[in-house]
C-alpha cells in the first residue's frame, strides 16, 4: 500500500510527456492524466453541448478513446491537452451530426459564473452589455464560436487551437481577427438600431 501511495505521489510530480510515455503500459499514469484534464474536457464539451448528461457521456468517451490510442500518440511539440481537445472536438462534431442539433456553444453559464464574484452593482452595470455580447456571439458561425471558446475560456494558444480545429496557426490568427471585427461591427450595428428606436420613441 505504501509503495502504491508513493508511486501515485511520484506521478503528480511528472510532466505530461513523461506520463504519456508510461501510460501506454501503466493505467495509473493515465489516471494522473485523467485527473489533470477531466475538468477542462468536461467544460469544453459542456459549452459545446449545453447539457450535463451529454457532457458527462462524451467526456467519458474522450478519455476512453484517449486510453485506447495512447500507445499511438505522437508528440508534435504541442501540449498533450491539444490532443485531448482534438478527440473531444471530433466526438462533439459527431454528436451534433447524429442528433441533428443546431451547433450552439452554451456560454451563458460561463458568463454568469465569471461574474458571480463581482460586486452586485458591477453586475447590474455589466448585465446588459454582457447580454448583447452573448447575442452577438450566438450569431457567429459555429467555427468562430468555437474559436472564441478555445481562446478565451480554455485559454489555448493559436498553435493548440490550430491542432484542434485542423487549421494552420496563421489561419487561426486570421480567423480570430475576422471574428473580432465581425463582433465589433455587429455590436455597433445593434447599438445604432437601439439608438434609432429610442429616438423614434421620443419623437412619437
Amino acid at each position: 500500500m505504501q509503495k502504491l501511495f508513493a508511486r501515485r505521489k511520484k506521478y503528480k510530480t511528472l510532466d505530461d510527456r513523461a506520463l504519456v510515455e508510461l501510460a501506454a503500459a501503466d493505467k495509473e499514469a493515465f489516471g494522473e492524466l485523467y485527473e489533470r484534464y477531466l475538468t477542462k474536457m468536461y467544460n469544453y464539451v459542456y459549452y459545446r453541448t449545453g447539457n450535463t448528461h451529454d457532457a458527462e457521456d462524451l467526456t467519458a468517451k474522450v478519455f476512453q478513446r484517449a486510453m485506447s490510442h495512447i500507445g499511438t500518440y505522437v508528440d508534435r511539440g504541442l501540449p498533450f491537452q491539444a490532443w485531448l481537445y482534438r478527440i473531444a472536438h471530433n466526438l462533439v462534431a459527431n454528436w451534433h451530426r447524429d442528433q441533428g442539433r443546431r451547433k450552439i456553444i452554451a456560454l451563458d453559464d460561463f458568463v454568469a459564473h465569471s461574474l458571480q464574484s463581482e460586486a452586485p452593482d458591477r453586475w447590474t452595470e455589466e448585465q446588459e452589455e454582457q447580454k448583447h455580447l452573448m447575442e452577438a456571439v450566438r450569431r457567429l458561425p459555429e467555427d468562430r464560436q468555437q474559436l472564441l471558446l478555445l481562446k478565451f475560456i480554455e485559454q489555448l494558444s493559436n498553435a493548440e487551437i490550430g491542432e484542434i480545429m485542423g487549421r494552420t496557426e496563421g489561419a487561426v490568427k486570421s480567423l480570430y481577427h475576422r471574428t473580432l471585427l465581425a463582433l465589433r461591427e455587429d455590436l455597433q450595428r445593434q447599438d445604432d438600431i437601439g439608438a434609432a428606436r429610442r429616438l423614434s420613441g421620443k419623437e412619437g
